[in-house]
């Protein structure tokens, strides 16, 4: 079984190697690889949310995410959405963006002899807003599921008095909001609050707007007692309740890329490289695991995989609001999100041996 949903991820990341060395080496070689890594590292909570959605959508919207939506991560996202960025930014056609992003400055240097910003320097300038749209709607994701009264909780000693505090109806908008004034005045530079205002109440809005359509559509399941984040649950959602969980999907999916994107121009500025890395090899693999998860039941078997997930998309917001007025190393980024999820499958663990051990004395 595991073969059979990631060989497709080995037999693309072959073939996105050889390319990239055909392309550029055994240099580009080594960056396609570090950038395959870097996408892994930083979305594996993002797969594990995928998981959570994915299960409640019927086997036809199923299928088209995993082939249709991930073809839009991989193309949307790592190739095209940094040109749109050089497009609007620079007012440039879509021909001249590329041939920036294809021909940089020698040396690498930010700008051109003629006073020009190359592509890098271009999608630097645009990280703020970038990070104040996927920050917030990260946000709103994370506090819709940590200020919500679940039956199953893993840090009782925190997530209990959150979702007491959470009866409080529209807190977490009054939350967000509060950070976005405070990332906006405090931590954003001057030129940019205004920027980082608008870009931030947008992804606000977009993960309102999606989220209420899947309540909208919402089909309750048989003995369902409320929802965990994101759109509410589905019983195998088809029709318009599975479109718009699709949709939540691919926005969900484009503000987990946002710091992959900006951190691979750390790495490189080269289009093709970005692309063969953090899409075709990076993107992949999120995919397999998403399977991985939905088709084991893993979800099911590890009930903390789903919290220590959130969190890391909480971590996640707040580094990228933070990483608006600094620097924040992408290692720092992707350890993170894996010590939380590590720790939560650690806890589920020991849950399940503890619930045997009771089942056992019980029976004997």
């Amino acid at each position: 079984m595991v073969l059979r949903i990631f060989g497709a991820s080995f037999a693309v990341t072959v073939v996105s190697l050889v390319v990239a060395f055909l392309y550029g080496g055994p240099q580009a070689l080594l960056l396609c690889v570090i950038l395959g890594i870097l996408e892994v590292s930083l979305s594996f909570d993002n797969a594990v949310i995928n998981a959570t959605v994915l299960q409640r959508m019927s086997e036809f919207w199923q299928k088209i995410f995993l082939t249709i939506g991930i073809l839009i991560a991989v193309f949307g996202m790592r190739l095209v959405f940094p040109l749109v960025i050089v497009w609007v930014a620079s007012g440039l056609g879509p021909v001249d963006a590329l041939n920036l992003a294809l021909n940089p400055p020698p040396d690498g240097a930010p700008y051109f002899a003629n006073g020009d910003p190359s592509y890098e320097t271009l999608i630097t300038e645009a990280h703020p807003q970038i990070a104040a749209f996927g920050g917030m709607f990260l946000l709103m994701l994370f506090l819709h599921f940590i200020l919500e009264d679940r039956e199953i909780q893993w840090l009782k000693w925190l997530e209990r008095p959150l979702a007491k505090a959470g009866r409080l109806e529209r807190l977490e908008v009054v939350i967000a909001i509060v950070l976005l004034l405070f990332t906006a005045t405090i931590i954003a530079p001057d030129d940019k609050v205004s920027t980082v205002m608008i870009a931030g109440s947008l992804g606000m809005i977009t993960y309102i707007v999606v989220n209420g359509l899947g309540e909208m559509f919402h089909i309750p399941e048989e003995g369902e007692e409320g929802s965990s984040g994101g759109p509410s649950k589905l019983a195998k959602a088809t029709g318009k309740a599975g479109f718009f969980l699709f949709l939540y999907l691919e926005v969900l999916d484009a503000s987990f890329s946002f710091d992959g994107v900006i951190g691979a121009f750390a790495i490189t500025a080269d289009p093709i490289i970005i692309a063969l890395g953090l899409g075709f090899i990076g993107a992949m693999f999120v995919r397999s695991i998403t399977i991985y998860l939905v088709r084991k039941g893993t979800l099911a078997d590890y009930v903390y995989l789903e919290h220590g997930a959130h969190w890391a998309i909480g971590a996640l917001a707040v580094i990228l609001l933070y990483s608006i007025g600094t620097h924040v190393p992408e290692v720092i980024t992707g350890l993170i999100g894996v010590a939380l999820i590590g720790a939560a499958f650690v806890s589920s663990v020991y849950r399940n041996r503890k619930l045997q051990s009771v089942t056992l004395e019980r029976v004997s």
